[in-house]
């Protein structure tokens, strides 16, 4: 039974979104499993998870409400997503045409070429390329993020800043929007999740903005904030804290 419905029609630039989803409770190990590969599309994420969180942005932007979301719990799975469904346990992971596949970023390109909906992925070669380099970046970012909030509050700016001073400057790369390509992309999609991350806990746990001296990164933050296809999928700011305050204290 679904517990949870959100329906609502969001005007962003020239196109209209549908951004109406359901979702699941949560399932764990006591849980039964959803009838599995009866031909409804299903995507599994973690609500907390930033790498699930890309899918389920991209999911709602597209307005694909035919996939049903299927949130997991990571700290108590159960056995049959192992067994039946996606042998990697993790998520994200997409059950789509008899078959599931995983990793978020393939999961982007997968939903943009297999579905309906506005296009994630620029056709101009220019803005193709940008987003290229871009998403090869993700992972810099969250490295160097990562290293940057185990390390004293001193060491914070010198370790991360360079990366939040690539996003600044990539945001200033194409003036027809406040997007990474201008226009809202997959590659905006791909950071937001992170960010959102990163605003919450480097303040309150190292005393550090990363938008500070960084105008088009708020901005785009800023703007992020007005698509509904983002902010429904948010994770809870005090969930969030709780989870990084386990990562400090397992480095002690």
């Amino acid at each position: 039974m679904l517990v949870q419905e959100f329906t609502k029609n969001v005007f962003y630039g020239t196109m209209l979104f549908d951004c109406s989803h359901s979702i699941l409770p949560v399932l764990n190990s006591k849980s039964e499993p959803p009838p599995l590969f009866d031909g409804t599309p299903r995507l599994y994420v973690s609500l907390t998870c930033p790498y699930a969180q890309r899918v389920w942005i991209a999911r709602n932007y597209k307005g694909l409400n035919q996939i049903q979301i299927v949130p997991i719990d990571l700290q108590d799975r159960p056995a049959w997503y192992k067994e039946k469904v996606y042998p990697a346990n993790k998520v994200p992971s997409l059950e789509h045409n008899g078959k599931v596949t995983g990793e978020s970023l393939d999961l982007l390109d997968y939903l943009d070429n297999n579905f309906e909906g506005p296009k994630l992925i620029p056709m101009d070669p220019e803005k193709k390329e940008a987003a290229n380099e871009l998403l090869k970046y993700t992972d810099t970012l969250t490295k160097n993020a990562f290293i940057a909030f185990s390390k004293p509050d001193s060491g914070v700016v010198q370790e991360s800043g360079p990366a939040f001073d690539y996003l600044e400057s990539a945001l200033g790369k194409f003036a027809d929007g406040p997007f990474f390509l201008g226009q809202f992309s997959v590659v905006d999609i791909a950071y937001a999740p992170f960010v959102e991350r990163f605003q919450i806990v480097f303040p309150r746990f190292k005393n550090y903005d990363i938008t500070d001296d960084r105008p088009k990164l708020l901005k785009w933050i800023e703007e992020l904030h007005k698509i509904d296809a983002y902010t429904a999928t948010k994770a809870d700011p005090e969930k969030i804290v709780e989870t990084y305050k386990k990562r400090l204290v397992s480095r002690l």
